[in-house]
């Protein structure tokens, strides 16, 4: 489709619906508002992840500004957009440098951290953890990485930021003309938010020795629609052009050769994982293979 009406819908329905809870419920219900907003942001977050990838138009330009009020706040489009796509780059997938979106900390690295730092680390590597800690601590070294990059001047990050700025401020205004504190917008939007989606990247990826073995599949789960079946993750990451509604399609034409190409790396649903790392500590946060030694990759 030139236009993809699906994803074209679901824009339309998260800002609406995000609009809607907090202009005329938060009067009468405000929990039920906030939670809400906050599923609202969690779909926002899987939206911009789609609109990345070159979804639901042909235009770059237009594909972004269809999701360029940032209803969690923190991160810009551009930014987020240069760090995933090389992400995407499936044979440094789990590298703690190379891949932007690795957990893992490199052996040398993670033994100069002070003690409570590994503790919050390991804390992470459970899924409460994850979903408690996780957005925090993920946010506070994007906003650590991206004040070096600002004061380097390096290429596009300050323009990203330019852009993002004033869309921000748009939704803090609007937060505001609702009668939301702002306070109360970041605890019970904003972080319950990208908990949802620490959900789905909690176990997304691990250390395997093929690029394909590192990449799970989570065959059903009540929140694949919020995670625009990105639940599927191997299909994504071997066919990244195809939309979300596709996924499930493709992943079902193929499913046995999908769970052998990646060395069966698969659960059931989310439940699942929760009984298995729920408490429990999924792996050591130092990377099992890479940068075990300062310098180049092992």
């Amino acid at each position: 489709m030139r236009l993809e009406w699906p994803t074209l819908g679901l824009i339309a329905l998260c800002y609406g619906a995000w609009a809607a809870a907090g202009f005329w419920l938060w009067p009468l219900a405000p929990v039920v508002a906030l939670a809400v907003m906050a599923v609202m942001a969690a779909l926002h977050s899987s939206l911009v992840h789609e609109c990345l990838h070159g979804h639901p138009t042909r235009s770059r330009r237009v594909n972004e500004a269809l999701v360029a009020l940032p209803l969690s706040l923190a991160y810009p489009f551009r930014r987020y957009k240069a760090t995933h796509l090389q992400h995407h780059h499936d044979e440094r997938l789990t590298d703690p440098f190379d891949d932007p979106e690795s957990y893992y900390r490199a052996k040398w690295q993670y033994a100069a951290l002070p003690r409570w730092l590994k503790l919050l680390l390991r804390w992470n590597n459970t899924l409460l953890g994850r979903v408690l800690l996780g957005p925090w601590l993920v946010a506070v070294a994007f906003f650590v990485s991206e004040a070096g990059l600002l004061r380097r001047d390096v290429h596009g990050v300050r323009l990203a930021w330019a852009l993002h700025v004033p869309a921000a401020l748009v939704v803090i205004a609007l937060v505001w003309a609702m009668g939301i504190p702002l306070w109360l917008y970041l605890l019970g939007v904003c972080w319950p938010g990208l908990s949802l989606i620490a959900i789905r990247t909690f176990a997304e990826h691990r250390w395997h020795e093929t690029p394909e073995g590192r990449t799970i599949i989570v065959e059903r789960s009540p929140l694949a629609w919020l995670f625009l079946y990105n639940n599927l993750h191997i299909v994504h990451h071997k066919l990244p052009s195809a939309p979300w509604y596709d996924l499930p399609r493709l992943y079902r034409e193929r499913r046995g050769e999908w769970q052998a190409m990646n060395g069966g790396y698969v659960f059931p649903n989310y439940l699942a994982l929760w009984r298995r790392w729920g408490l429990s500590v999924k792996e050591p946060v130092v990377h099992p293979a890479l940068r075990r030694e300062a310098g180049p990759a092992a």
